[in-house]
């Protein structure tokens, strides 16, 4: 029987950014949050309890912030693609859903959230 992938999230990470397609959202920045799903086999990792063998999830977490932090863009789904794309950097790492949140967004009415969520894998 083939093995379910197994799942490492982490959701919520914050950091200001300078994306989106008005001039002032690109000057002034805002906030952006984001959560991520990576799916892949955690089995080995589980038996051996050993951090090599699974994705430390602290470096991830740096590595997204760095990615919202990082060149502007004018869309959200171009940031989920490019954290989408350092999350499948990790050869253990088979398939990633990300949503980016932009609760600020400059929208004429009241709202909670917009978010934008892509799931991506890997051709392997």
């Amino acid at each position: 029987m083939p093995h379910t992938l197994d799942r490492i999230t982490l959701t919520g990470l914050r950091a200001r950014g300078h994306h989106g397609v008005l001039a002032e959202e690109r000057r002034d920045g805002q906030e952006f949050a984001v959560d991520v799903t990576l799916e892949l086999d955690l089995a080995a990792a589980g038996a051996s309890d050993d951090l090599a063998e699974t994705v430390d999830y602290g470096t991830l977490a740096t590595s997204v912030i760095s990615d919202i932090v990082g060149p502007p863009v004018q869309l959200i789904e171009s940031l989920a693609e490019r954290i989408a794309r350092t999350c499948l950097a990790d050869p253990r790492v088979d398939a990633v859903e990300v949503t980016v949140h932009k609760p600020s967004a400059p929208i004429p009415v009241e709202f909670g959230d917009v978010a934008v969520t892509v799931r991506r894998s890997t051709s392997r």
